[in-house]
């Protein structure tokens, strides 16, 4: 094999496997499943049951509803991901350390969702939901000279979730329901120099797939002031299809479209606490863990095995603070800290770090039955050296950091 398809096949790796890593890494998990728990950096969300998105979180929590209840909201995530002090040795450069412009890559990407929870009879509770748990976009400029490390990266999932909760006693409650996936994503890198393919394409991928997953949890109420909830997410490994360009493909065709690209998503297991600890005040708390460890390697259908990884499990520790002003009004705070899934590999693509939430919210009621939720999170990142290479054909260094602002607006009522 000669130096440039050596080199070209190594470039291909590296460009489809960071793509696939924007995509999943835990700093673009999509924590935005309400604004409600938004503005409480989802301190206690698998147990408060404040409104019908808490079927999200722990579908036991409905069995917490007397009553039919409806949600409608879309959160906002901005995030300012910069990539910066970037050094680039490659072809383009003669082999030469070249300094290259900072890069800004984020964007501001909708998250709709909605809630429908449905009390059958005194134990037995119905519940639907639509919202997304993963999604990101990124885009590097199309003259960055590093974009076999660079390019496009953007993906969206939806889920469809069903779900049932079941009341044993006074204390006891437990509920479980199936998720139905739906994952698309596009993503380009490219390097004019050593890929003959129309704009120097090494990876143009247009696909998209489902996956089916299923929850369980469980709700302990102490009192009508204490309770505790805990929750298990089973996320699958979706096989996404479509218009798949590889230029690295072993069987020596690009065009690997016949193929299918396997994504397995992390499982999820979360454990809440809510307590009223008088009539204007009450204090939750969360703790999360993430299965990011679930990414051994991508590879296809076809048997091309891009990449192997080195990733960690993640943990959310999350602490909040209600406060019911009046009738009209309740107020919300919380703070949580949300550790990064990489460890010994970072990327340029990926501007993954430990990061802190700091987040506000309040809810005015309408009336008895219906109420407006807003709440608003800042979410910061840490800097991450970054050292990157393709078996020595080419190398960057740089610092990434990522920060964003989230918002969410949600209408709730109850029947």
């Amino acid at each position: 094999m000669n130096k440039k398809r050596l080199f070209t096949k190594s470039l291909v790796a590296v460009a489809i496997t960071m793509a696939s890593q924007q995509a999943m890494a835990a700093g673009f998990q999509l924590n935005a499943q309400s604004a409600t728990g938004l503005g409480r950096a989802f301190a206690g969300d698998a147990v408060i049951a404040d409104n019908a998105s808490a079927m999200a979180r722990n579908a036991a929590a409905m069995s917490l509803f007397d009553a039919p209840a409806i949600s409608l909201g879309l959160n906002a995530v901005d995030t300012d991901i910069e990539v910066k002090n970037i050094t680039y040795a490659g072809l383009t450069t003669g082999g030469q350390p070249t300094d290259l412009p900072t890069q800004s890559i984020g964007d501001v990407s909708p998250v709709p969702n909605i809630y429908y929870i449905h009390p059958i009879n005194d134990q037995w509770t119905l519940g639907g939901g639509i919202y997304s748990n993963f999604g990101t976009k990124t885009e590097f400029s199309n003259d960055f000279a590093a974009n076999e490390y660079g390019g496009l990266t953007d993906v969206k999932s939806i889920n469809f979730a069903l779900a049932a909760s079941y009341r044993f006693n006074e204390q006891w409650s437990v509920g479980g329901g199936l998720d139905i996936i739906y994952g698309s994503g596009e993503l380009k890198r490219s390097n004019a120099l050593v890929s003959p393919a129309p704009g120097g394409a090494l990876v143009d991928v247009d696909a998209d797939g489902v996956g089916f997953g299923w929850n369980i949890g469980t709700v302990y109420e102490l009192n009508e002031n204490h309770r505790f909830g805990l929750s298990y997410r089973y996320s699958p490994e979706l096989e996404v299809d479509g218009d798949m360009f590889y230029a690295g493909a072993k069987s020596g065709n690009p065009d690997i479209s016949g193929d299918k690209l396997k994504i397995a998503l992390p499982d999820m297991a979360e454990f809440s606490g809510y307590h009223r600890l008088n009539q204007q005040f009450a204090v939750h708390y969360s703790v999360q863990w993430i299965g990011w460890s679930a990414f051994e390697d991508l590879k296809t259908t076809g048997g091309d095995v891009l990449n192997t990884y080195e990733w960690q499990d993640g943990w959310h520790y999350a602490i909040g603070g209600t406060y019911y002003l009046n009738n009209d009004w309740t107020l919300r705070a919380g703070y949580m800290h949300d550790t990064s899934a990489q460890d010994k590999r970072t990327s340029i693509s990926v501007p993954d770090s430990d990061r802190n939430w700091f987040s506000g919210g309040f809810t005015y009621h309408i009336d008895s039955k219906s109420n407006i939720d807003v709440g608003v999170t800042y979410l910061l990142g840490e800097d991450v050296d970054v050292v990157e290479n393709s078996s020595g054909f080419s190398q960057v260094t740089a610092t990434t950091r990522a920060n964003a602002w989230l918002y969410g607006i949600q209408y709730s009522r109850s029947f």
